[in-house]
């Protein structure tokens, strides 16, 4: 996870973290797709102590705002969520006959591992994270409305919080969205 010089050094503090798939592919226009991220983030909450502080899901990237506790080290949550998501998701795209993408989606999940020799067969995650220790109030700050905003500044909703796949909804309404949140 220390690819281009970033890294997660303190493994118990809040992190910004951004997840991009190969090639900016846009999987997560399929509902199917989105699904298994809620529910593996969900199961990272449940089983391996994940604390989600926000998070929204694009069309090609993820964004979260993440912390955790001894003995869960933050950076092991991560690589065994990208591990299973790539898997399930390849999965669910090669097992979906409705989907008119996926030969050239599987070919390209397929040429990039075969690039990278820590891939068996495909890569569905950028190996990058670019991690960021939200070690401050005014970063807290900036990372959160960053997360937010990202589907109003890409022209999808008028308003962060109509945005199903996204914490907005827990932040500016009196509502509950997909994930349980822990507040900052």
């Amino acid at each position: 996870m220390g690819e281009q010089g970033y890294s997660i050094k303190d493994q118990y503090s809040i992190h910004f973290i951004t997840f991009a798939v190969i090639e900016w592919v846009d999987v997560f226009t399929r509902k199917g797709y989105a699904d298994i991220v809620v529910e593996s983030l969900k199961f990272c909450q449940r089983e391996k102590g994940l604390k989600v502080h926000a998070w929204c899901i694009m069309s090609n990237h993820i964004h979260l705002i993440l912390s955790t506790q001894e003995p869960n080290r933050l950076s092991d949550i991560l690589r065994d969520f990208k591990k299973y998501t790539s898997t399930a998701i390849i999965k669910a795209i090669n097992e979906n006959t409705r989907e008119s993408r996926k030969n050239w989606m599987l070919w390209i999940f397929k040429k990039a591992g075969e690039k990278n020799n820590r891939n068996q067969e495909y890569q569905f995650w950028r190996q990058d994270n670019h991690p960021i220790q939200c070690d401050t109030n005014a970063i807290i700050e900036t990372r959160l409305n960053y997360v937010h905003e990202n589907p109003v500044k890409a022209g999808i909703v008028m308003r962060e919080q109509d945005y199903l796949y996204s914490s907005a909804i827990d932040y500016y309404t009196e509502e509950k969205g997909l994930i349980d949140i822990d507040f900052i």
